[in-house]
């Protein structure tokens, strides 16, 4: 194995290693009991049918019991940890960079990785006559936003072949962040030459713009396995509301079983949510095709996250720091436990 695929097993080996430092406390705030209101954030994407399912299927209002919820579409990742950040929202699935750089830069105070939801379902998608990276040259690729997850999966990616990238649109490809609506548009139209994307945008730019798949994302982690969403929590809210949280992982965990005991429903309850939010479903075949290419599990893959933050480092998106501290999967693991499942694994990046 060489090239990235073979460094990052190399950092999954020694991932306990290689961030150290004291874990970082979230707030001294005193525990308060159940919150009356929880506010979760969560994107219309595919990689994020856990909190779709979840909220058709009434099983995370379940779990929190007296507790309201109140959940919010956002939109990419960078501003949606902003709204975290700031106390706008409480709880929020996100993709795992956006995270790790709001968790680097608060020196371990703004959040927690409380479970994992999602893994796959990411692709380099470009036009008709673009078959390999030396193609790339001279070209305008989009991202969803500056920082976010697969903006930083595209930069790592064309350092790995030898382009230069900036973070401020120089360079040997231009990068583009853009809204996956809008950069739909944009390729359709010609005015772009592809784009770095998470599911249902993937399919969609393929069975619907002919767009074709240069690079799935899965064949530069180990066996295929990244985190695409993670289920994040403010420090303080967790600080103040563990109950709260704990119940907000049940019923998280429970949104993960149903998409793995019923995959024949998870389409059209996905696509409930998807009409309530923006009153337009996703085509049968585009659905069938994102969902082929996603994996649903609570296991967050914590032992990633160091090659996470050093890709976002060698792009610009990131400063370097220690991770310590990340993950809180005290509550996940009892509840995984209490169903016969093995505990999910820090890798010496959590609480406990």
């Amino acid at each position: 194995m060489t090239g990235r695929a073979g460094r990052r097993l190399a950092a999954l080996l020694l991932a306990p290693a290689l961030l150290s430092g004291c874990a970082a406390t979230g707030s001294a705030a005193q525990q308060a009991g159940p919150a009356a209101e929880l506010r979760l954030g969560y994107f219309d994407t595919v990689t994020h049918a856990p909190a779709l399912v979840g909220l058709d299927q009434g099983l995370l209002q379940d779990a929190l019991g007296d507790t309201t919820l109140s959940a919010q579409v956002l939109g990419a990742g960078p501003a949606a940890i902003e709204a975290l950040s700031a106390g706008a929202i409480d709880a929020a699935y996100l993709g795992p960079n956006p995270v790790v750089n709001s968790f680097v830069q608060s020196a371990g105070r703004s959040v927690r990785i409380v479970a994992g939801a999602a893994t796959g379902g990411a692709a380099l998608v470009v036009r008709p006559g673009i078959t390999d990276a030396s193609d790339l040259a001279g070209t305008t690729i989009a991202t969803p936003q500056l920082g976010n997850t697969q903006d930083v999966a595209l930069r790592s990616w064309l350092d790995d072949q030898g382009y230069a990238t900036s973070t401020t649109g120089d360079g040997d490809v231009d990068i583009v962040p853009t809204d996956n609506a809008q950069a739909y548009a944009l390729f359709a139209s010609g005015a772009i030459d592809g784009a770095w994307l998470p599911e249902p945008w993937v399919s969609r730019f393929v069975l619907e713009a002919g767009a074709q798949v240069l690079v799935d994302e899965a064949s530069l982690w180990p066996d295929g396995a990244f985190p695409t969403t993670v289920l994040a929590v403010s420090s303080d809210f967790l600080a103040a509301h563990p109950d709260t949280v704990a119940a907000l992982v049940a019923g998280h965990t429970a949104s993960v079983d149903w998409l793995d005991d019923n995959p024949d429903q998870a389409a059209a309850a996905i696509n409930r949510i998807l009409v309530a939010d923006t009153g337009t479903p996703l085509p049968d075949a585009v659905l069938e095709r994102a969902l082929a290419g996603v994996t649903f599990t609570t296991d967050p893959l914590a032992a990633t996250f160091p090659v996470l933050l050093q890709d976002g480092v060698d792009a610009g998106t990131t400063k370097a720091g220690s991770l310590t501290g990340l993950f809180d999967l005290g509550p996940l693991n009892r509840v995984r436990s209490s169903a016969g499942v093995g505990a999910a694994q820090d890798a010496g990046l959590g609480r406990e």
